[in-house]
């Protein structure tokens, strides 16, 4: 057996002007990767670049994906690159899979200087499906964007990058692996480790596990239903859920990661989780919640399928958060949500005099926050929930969150929702999808719009459908000047405000790998019409959103691909 130091290599390439990352990293369809020469050498290589030397020499990073298709090839490629790229320590979820909450905890834990995360977050896996990269940094969040901006700008000028090709880490055994490289005085380590047990951990110290598992197996337990839609949670929700906290067995479903997520588009919504929906409908669930392939998204159910939207939960989650013993703990720095969610949040701020910030979409923004201690609780209407004890979005964590509530309350999650209305009133609040829309027409559109609104004469504009008028109060470009460091975010989402406080915004969304999606998104404040249906109530805004964009003429389309 060959026992000589491994050979590190310098490989010419040539640039590609395609790799800026977006909100969620570079997301392009499995065929981009595997057909174009070096891309995903290239894109690593900028992302090690844009590390100082200094700082990466003997450095740990974290490596986790999703298990979607190319995971596995992709994870064997960073090792051999980061090998020959100086640093010290690799550690990787147990066969290349770990959550991205989980990726972030651990980043955390061992102090690395980032991780790599294999991800399309909700998008479809597969040979024909879209896969991502993400470069998260040293606390455990998205890159900011000077980061992401500097990988890009190397990824366009890109000459050459190092790897090591006889390098072959066996993805499948836990524990250390060592290698010795040419030129190097340390040897380079390969750490596979349980990518459950950090976080379970984790989540031991933030929740009362003997009050969940009573909740859960104990002589008056709720029947709970789960679906990790065949992506990385499931593994996560049978060790914590199931053999933890007692549910039974067949309380999880889809609980295998698969390449493809067995066919399905992991997105925990209406649409795409409409097979839970419908096993709640009878009622013999009392709790039912949905995550996407990364485990950071969750969407939450309760009894006969009634429907918790994200900013209603992130709201009710605020408003009991001392059921959860961290917070006891800890106390409550402050609360923020995304511009386009609904202001429920703000009302539970207002009224327990804790400060509310509004931000871009985008979790890095309230990373920044939570690294200088001013947030605890925030949320986004994309079905994305979290707290300060990571820097990323955490599905379990909410479920978790909301099993807690269950169990301190002894309510159902319908009761729960409709005496938070009755204490604030409710934000009704619904966004409209319209995915793969041609991007020129969508840009054509989304410019025209902004002329439109920015003209001096829209303001106090009215709109009149059927018995209701809106007066414009205010429109505008929304821009965040981040009141840590005082960066500005410009270009974050068209805002038309009205007198009453309902909200129209229109995004051009970045996440996906196909053309454009463009999102529609209304916020109405009710005070006492509380139990009526939304589409029902948001039905003239929605007109009016139409009218005012001529969006299925400008785009050709008659409908949303999406309702949430």
């Amino acid at each position: 057996m060959d026992n000589s130091p491994l050979q590190v290599l310098t490989v010419p390439t040539a640039p590609y002007p395609d790799q800026r990352p977006g909100t969620n990293g570079l997301r392009k369809k499995v065929y981009v990767f595997q057909s174009r020469r070096n891309y995903l050498h290239n894109f690593i290589q900028s992302i090690f670049s844009s590390i100082d030397l200094r700082d990466r020499q003997g450095s740990t990073v974290v490596v986790g994906g999703d298990g979607r298709f190319f995971n596995t090839t992709a994870t064997e490629v960073i090792v051999q690159m980061a090998a020959a790229n100086g640093v010290g320590r690799m550690i990787i979820g147990h066969h290349g899979i770990m959550s991205t909450p989980a990726v972030s905890c651990v980043i955390r834990k061992y102090k690395a200087i980032g991780g790599i995360i294999l991800t399309a977050s909700h998008n479809p896996g597969g040979p024909d499906g879209d896969f991502g990269i993400k470069f998260n940094s040293a606390n455990g969040g998205p890159a900011k964007e000077a980061v992401t901006n500097k990988i890009f700008q190397i990824s366009r000028t890109i000459e050459e990058f190092a790897i090591c090709p006889g390098l072959q880490v066996d993805l499948t055994t836990l524990g250390k692996q060592m290698f010795d490289l040419e030129n190097k005085f340390k040897p380079f380590t390969v750490e596979i480790v349980d990518s459950v047990e950090s976080y379970a951990n984790l989540l031991r110290n933030i929740f009362d596990f003997a009050a969940l598992k009573e909740l859960l197996s104990g002589e008056n337990h709720i029947k709970i239903r789960l679906d990790a839609m065949h992506g990385v949670v499931g593994p996560y929700v049978r060790r914590i859920l199931c053999e933890e906290l007692g549910c039974p067995a067949n309380s999880a479903i889809n609980c295998v990661p698969l390449e493809d997520f067995g066919g399905q588009h992991p997105d925990p919504n209406l649409t795409y989780a409409a097979d839970l929906v419908d096993s709640m409908r009878d009622g013999q669930y009392d709790f039912g919640a949905a995550f996407d392939g990364d485990g950071d998204r969750n969407m939450i159910l309760g009894k006969h399928g009634f429907f918790v939207t994200p900013p209603d939960s992130v709201a009710v989650i605020a408003d009991n958060i001392f059921c959860i013993p961290y917070f006891q703990h800890t106390g409550v720095r402050g609360f923020a949500r995304s511009m386009p969610t609904s202001a429920a949040l703000d009302r539970v701020a207002k009224a327990t005099k804790i400060e509310l910030y509004e931000t871009p979409t985008g979790w890095k923004f309230f990373g920044n926050l939570m690294d200088a201690g001013r947030l605890s609780l925030c949320g986004e209407e994309s079905f994305g929930t979290g707290g300060d004890h990571i820097r990323e979005k955490d599905g379990l964590w909410a479920v978790l969150a909301w099993l807690s509530i269950l169990a301190t309350r002894r309510q159902s999650v319908e009761d729960i929702l409709k005496d938070h209305w009755l204490k604030y009133g409710r934000n009704y609040f619904t966004r409209y999808d319209y995915e793969n829309v041609d991007i020129d027409a969508a840009c054509e559109m989304m410019e025209d719009l902004e002329i439109m609104i920015a003209d001096k004469s829209f303001v106090k504009q009215r709109f009149a459908v059927e018995d209701k008028i809106y007066q414009v109060e205010k429109a505008d470009n929304f821009e965040y000047t981040d009141p840590v460091d005082s960066t500005i975010s410009r270009n974050q989402g068209l805002r038309i405000i009205f007198s009453d406080g309902s909200r129209i915004i229109y995004r051009l969304s970045g996440t996906g790998s196909d053309g454009a999606t463009v999102r529609i998104y209304i916020d109405s404040y009710e005070k006492e019409q509380v139990f009526e249906e939304t589409q029902v109530m948001l039905a003239p805004l929605a007109t009016i959103a139409l009218k005012i964009s001529q969006l299925h003429h400008r785009t050709g389309r008659s409908g949303p691909s999406v309702i949430t």
